[in-house]
């Protein structure tokens, strides 16, 4: 098979382990730096351009799109969809996940265990937001931080104004909050699960090394290899369902009422291969070889 990696470049260490996975089964493997690439859009002539060239011949892609370049690489996804190339993961699910709120909303709606998030974009009614998260501490997010990054916990009213207020100033035209409920018996700790197929294949526990309440790896959090129950199995797997997503990483906590779906990741690293020792670049080639030359499932590409 020929295969496009969209990525930042051969450096990156996920892209370097699909390659190697690939190229060692016998398939062509080309890295694509997709903001690089353009797309020529005509009538019936999806065409996508790297460095001159018409990319063409591709029987699958596999996405590894930054989140800070989101919008212009599901574009280039979208044209390879359109002109029929197998991806393993669709333009529209890539987009959905990387909204907060967007994703938030579709895991409430099917029924995955979530903190209770509260969302706003205005500064006027701080009051009573904070009142309808029932106490403190409050995790405030930016709605478009990442890796840890625009996350705060605020343990007094006070607080969790001023941090409010610092991250409107970060944006004269205002910028979108989440409010989320802090779940004390998991602070510090999450569950980096990884999904390919729609299986579980690699779970890890994350944890702070010090008094940050944020787990992430990116962050200097500690991965242990862990194995998850049936009931997170199962949560796992509806939330990579309710994201459209067949391969991707889904982070949970464990609290008394059970599983709480944090984020799901439609780009996960593959920090978790050296941490569990699965092997998860091999099924991903797996997913690809028993996928890309099936009749694809229609999706309504874009919407």
């Amino acid at each position: 098979m020929k295969i496009a990696i969209l990525s930042n470049g051969n450096a990156n260490y996920s892209t370097k382990r699909l390659k190697e996975e690939a190229v060692g089964r016998g398939h062509e493997v080309d890295v694509i730096k997709y903001k690089y690439c353009h797309a020529t859009i005509e009538q019936s002539n999806p065409v996508v351009r790297y460095k001159g060239d018409k990319l063409s011949g591709y029987d699958a892609i596999i996405p590894r799109i930054a989140t800070n370049m989101t919008r212009y690489g599901s574009a280039i996804v979208r044209q390879f969809e359109m002109q029929g190339v197998f991806t393993t993961a669709s333009s529209i699910a890539i987009t959905r996940s990387r909204d907060k709120l967007r994703s938030i909303q579709l895991l409430a709606r099917a029924g995955v265990g979530i903190p209770k998030t509260v969302f706003t974009r205005s500064l006027n009614d701080i009051e009573d937001l904070i009142d309808d998260m029932g106490g403190f501490p409050v995790i405030i997010k930016l709605a478009r931080g990442t890796h840890g990054n625009g996350v705060v916990l605020a343990e007094t009213k006070k607080a969790a104004k001023s941090v409010m207020q610092a991250f409107y100033l970060m944006d004269d035209d205002g910028t979108n909050i989440l409010l989320q409920e802090f779940v004390k018996e998991s602070a510090g700790e999450d569950i980096r699960a990884f999904v390919v197929g729609g299986k579980v294949i690699a779970s890890m526990k994350r944890r702070s090394l010090d008094d940050d309440f944020r787990s992430n790896l990116h962050q200097g959090g500690e991965g242990i290899p862990i194995k998850l129950d049936e009931e997170e199995k199962k949560t796992v797997q509806k939330a990579a369902k309710a994201m459209g997503l067949s391969i991707c990483g889904v982070d949970i906590m464990r609290s008394d009422r059970g599983p709480l779906v944090l984020e799901v990741n439609s780009s996960p690293g593959f920090g978790i291969e050296k941490v569990t020792g699965h092997n998860v670049a091999a099924q991903i080639i797996d997913y690809v070889e028993q996928n890309a030359k099936s009749p694809q499932r229609k999706d309504r590409v874009g919407a």
